[in-house]
């Protein structure tokens, strides 16, 4: 992933605009891009199925209509349910959207972080694991070089570098950069950081940098404080909304 180009820090729409959109659909991805985003963040989760469906959490209670634990339902239930109304009544219908949906509308025109959430890891490693089924989609989509992938789940990045040399990887984390962090930042050839904002400091940014590696800092509950991050130097601000890229502090 090459983004020289692009002005630092890179404004990453984290699950797409949530703040004017309801979360992980078509429309906030959408909106990301019209406000101008250089990255779009998303999360994926497995289905009954085994189907790539976006989606924060574990279960679809809290962002749809319907009920229950994403795993135990098939991709043909999960596209029934209604993901806007609960958001907003103008966004009534809005869909599930699959990962492949996703990379449709993206292709071309602005970068995805992908989120495998910690659920979808599985240690025996089936041949339609959730890695290697979003490695063969990314590059039947020809996006080796638009996508980076990232989770909690860091076995998760290991197996993926293993079957993709040169995909970009991001280590997400809770908790301040230590000794651990950075053998596994160099065990999987990491291209970069995505820490709560709350644990970044000065130091740990420039250790990540003289390791080669970008740092994008995530927003929690909304907030995050894009002042002291800009002064730190990171490379990018995973935001929920856009007036965030712009403030002064929160």
């Amino acid at each position: 992933m090459n983004i020289d180009k692009l002005p630092i820090p890179l404004f990453i729409a984290h699950r797409g605009i949530r703040h004017r959109f309801p979360e992980n659909t078509i429309a906030s991805f959408q909106g990301a891009m019209d406000a101008g985003a250089h990255m779009i963040e998303l999360d994926l989760c497995l289905t009954k199925d085994r189907q790539l469906v976006v989606i924060h959490d574990e279960t679809v209670d809290r962002t749809t209509n319907g009920s229950g634990r994403v795993r135990l339902l098939t991709m043909e239930a999960l596209a029934q349910l209604d993901a806007g109304s609960w958001f907003d009544p103008r966004f009534s219908g809005e869909r599930l959207p699959t990962l492949a949906q996703v990379l449709a509308l993206a292709k071309g025109k602005i970068l995805v972080n992908i989120e495998i959430k910690p659920e979808a890891f599985e240690v025996h490693g089936p041949k339609d694991a959730i890695e290697r089924q979003v490695l063969e989609l990314v590059r039947s989509q020809q996006m080796e070089e638009d996508v980076l992938i990232s989770s909690f789940q860091w076995q998760v990045l290991k197996r993926m570098r293993k079957i993709a040399p040169n995909i970009a990887l991001g280590l997400l984390s809770n908790i301040p950069a230590d000794d651990r962090l950075f053998s596994w930042h160099r065990k999987i050839q990491g291209f970069s950081w995505h820490p709560d904002y709350r644990v970044v400091t000065r130091p740990q940014v420039e250790i990540l940098h003289q390791m080669g590696a970008k740092v994008f800092p995530y927003a929690v509950n909304g907030r995050i404080d894009t002042h002291r991050l800009r002064e730190m130097g990171v490379d990018g601000l995973m935001v929920d909304d856009p007036d965030q890229m712009a403030v002064s502090s929160i």
